[in-house]
């Protein structure tokens, strides 16, 4: 606890040499839309970028989503093309690129998100908005809107600061928060735990700040490109195995044994993980013939390294998509927070 004292400590000076102005904080044309957290590991940042840029998408924006790119072999601002892979801007950003460059929405990575930003508009002036993946401690860009994430199981008001608790800064955080999505909940968490999960955060928030809550959506397996996979049942049942390298797969587990699945191995990685041969050859030992094989969306982006291709043959690998939804009218309050399109000409 001392040490998580003074690590909070050091963090609370650098907030407040941002906030009087004293460590420089750039905007931009463009607006900004951070989505974040005040916890390492895994709250539900992708699906809600995801959910953002669709939304954007709808009305008419142009938007572009910028990234640290963590795990990636490559350093310094890029833009991610179809030349590129997990390994090159890694395996979140890699996988906005194959779900959005369709619908042209570029995908830029950068430690610095500052010079990131200035690559998107230079490169692509069209760009009306720009999403941030995982920039709340980021003080050097300013958003316009400010989304906190924090998970329904692990809320940030219980937590305490690293190496105590797993939290990046203390609670008071939350204050920079624009809107507080509590994630990860059951769809049919009652109006009462909503207020007392709400009334928890307002502790720390700022007055009038909209707290909202978000479910996970799966959708039907899909089967991995060039993947030894068949249609599945329309009656999920049986042995199954089950392959993450992300940091809260729980849930996903959860879901598919409630879809009537026997998860015989769970093959557990870290977050991010660099699968290797080694890794796919001890999961086949596990394997048997008519048992498919499920793993996320993220981790199929590092699944399809070519040096992986021979070890994966024959595999019935699958993905299993998973997306944000909002309880109540939470997402009709967050979108009348997004930006409107500028007028033609603007």
């Amino acid at each position: 606890m001392p040490f998580s004292w003074l690590y909070a400590a050091v963090l609370a000076v650098r907030n407040w040499l941002y906030d009087i102005g004293w460590k420089r904080t750039e905007t931009f044309a463009v607006p900004l839309l951070n989505v974040g957290n005040l916890r390492v590991g895994g709250t539900g940042k992708t699906p809600h970028v995801s959910w953002l840029v669709e939304k954007l998408l709808r009305q008419g924006h142009r938007p572009a989503i910028l990234s640290r790119g963590y795990g990636r072999q490559t350093k310094g601002p890029r833009l991610a093309g179809p030349q590129d892979s997990a390994a090159t801007v890694g395996d979140e950003p890699w996988q906005y690129f194959e779900q959005f460059a369709a619908h042209g929405v570029v995908v830029a990575v950068a430690e610095e998100r500052r010079l990131g930003a200035h690559l998107l508009l230079r490169e692509h002036p069209e760009t009306t908005v720009i999403v941030l993946d995982d920039a709340y401690q980021h003080r050097a860009v300013r958003p316009a809107l400010n989304i906190l994430l924090t998970e329904l199981a692990r809320p940030f008001y219980d937590d305490y600061v690293l190496p105590a608790g797993r939290l990046r800064e203390s609670r008071a955080g939350a204050a920079r928060a624009d809107v507080v999505i509590v994630t990860k909940c059951p769809l049919t968490l009652s109006a009462a735990d909503q207020q007392a999960v709400a009334q928890q955060i307002r502790r720390y928030s700022r007055p009038g700040v909209p707290v909202l809550f978000s479910a996970y959506e799966y959708a039907p397996p899909r089967a991995l490109p060039g993947a030894s996979a068949t249609v599945l049942p329309a009656t999920p049942a049986g042995p199954a195995l089950l392959l993450t390298g992300i940091a809260q797969p729980g849930p996903l587990r959860e879901y598919l044994e409630n879809q009537g699945y026997n998860i015989r191995h769970h093959a557990n990685f870290p977050d991010h993980h660099a699968f290797t041969p080694e890794d796919v050859a001890a999961l086949r030992a596990h394997w048997q013939p008519g048992w498919p094989i499920f793993t996320t969306e993220k981790d199929a982006t590092r699944l399809l390294a070519p040096e992986l291709r021979a070890a994966r043959a024959g595999l019935p690998l699958y993905t299993i998509p998973v997306r944000a939804a909002f309880l109540g009218s939470g997402g009709v309050v967050l979108r009348q927070l997004l930006p409107p399109v500028p007028a033609a000409g603007a």
